[in-house]
């Protein structure tokens, strides 16, 4: 007589499924700020929706509530977020008036994250977690938000707007495709303890970043869209060094 099966539960876990929740309507919302014309609450809304990506992920490993139902919803919801969203927000605000060359641009942006996201969900468990291969959707995302959140607030000149626009776009869906090697940042430890003079980086860093949040987030997701190439450059360069030193 076969054993009784224990019926596996069909419920899902409440907490991070909402932060993710939370994220898609954030991208939903930019999109829908976009065709009313409120680019800078659209901006403002994709960097909600990364915020919320990033808790859900970790609230979900600390609370031991990881499943793979929420992964598949984490990267759905990433898909609306931050590939379509910004793509379609900086077509509207930047890239309409270049005709077919502005629409496929922003397409290509979208079309590169959705492989990044998809070459992501076939390598978990077998990459290197200290890295990221290709620059991470959400920051490609914050790229075109800080840049669409910097020139509404500041008011920039069109003309500049749609020159910067064009190619960060453009460069940014490459980048999220490609093999470069971006640091993930997941080895830092957020239970453990830490020094005092921690906390007082972290509180210059906000009062920092309040100074002028557009440009200032802008500036730093910039960097970090650069150091993928830097930092593959310096490991070439180390590797040839290597070599030649072996001979």
């Amino acid at each position: 007589m076969a054993p009784n099966k224990k019926p596996q539960s069909r419920g899902i876990y409440l907490l991070p499924n909402l932060f993710t929740t939370a994220g898609l309507f954030a991208g939903f919302y930019a999109i829908i700020a976009a065709i009313r014309g409120d680019f800078e609450s659209a901006a403002i809304a994709i960097f909600i929706a990364l915020v919320m990506d990033g808790l859900d992920g970790r609230i979900a490993r600390l609370t031991n509530t990881e499943s793979a139902f929420g992964a598949e919803y984490d990267s759905l919801a990433d898909m609306v977020s931050f590939c379509l969203a910004p793509a379609l927000v900086i077509y509207q605000w930047a890239l309409l008036d270049m005709g077919k060359l502005g629409w496929m641009v922003a397409f290509i942006y979208a079309a590169c994250g959705a492989l990044r996201l998809a070459r992501f969900n076939t390598q978990i468990g077998v990459e290197d977690k200290r890295y990221f291969q290709g620059l991470p959707s959400p920051a490609a995302a914050a790229c075109l938000a800080g840049w669409i959140w910097a020139g509404s607030s500041n008011y920039f000149d069109p003309v500049l707007i749609a020159n910067i626009a064009l190619p960060l776009t453009f460069g940014c869906g490459i980048l999220m495709v490609s093999t470069l090697r971006y640091h993930s940042f997941k080895e830092l430890d957020f239970r453990g303890k830490v020094p005092f003079v921690v906390m007082l980086v972290l509180v210059l860093g906000i009062a920092f970043i309040a100074i002028d949040p557009a440009s200032i987030l802008f500036g730093g997701f910039l960097f970090y869209a650069i150091s993928g190439p830097i930092f593959t450059l310096a490991k070439l360069r180390q590797h040839r060094t290597g070599r030649q030193h072996d001979k």
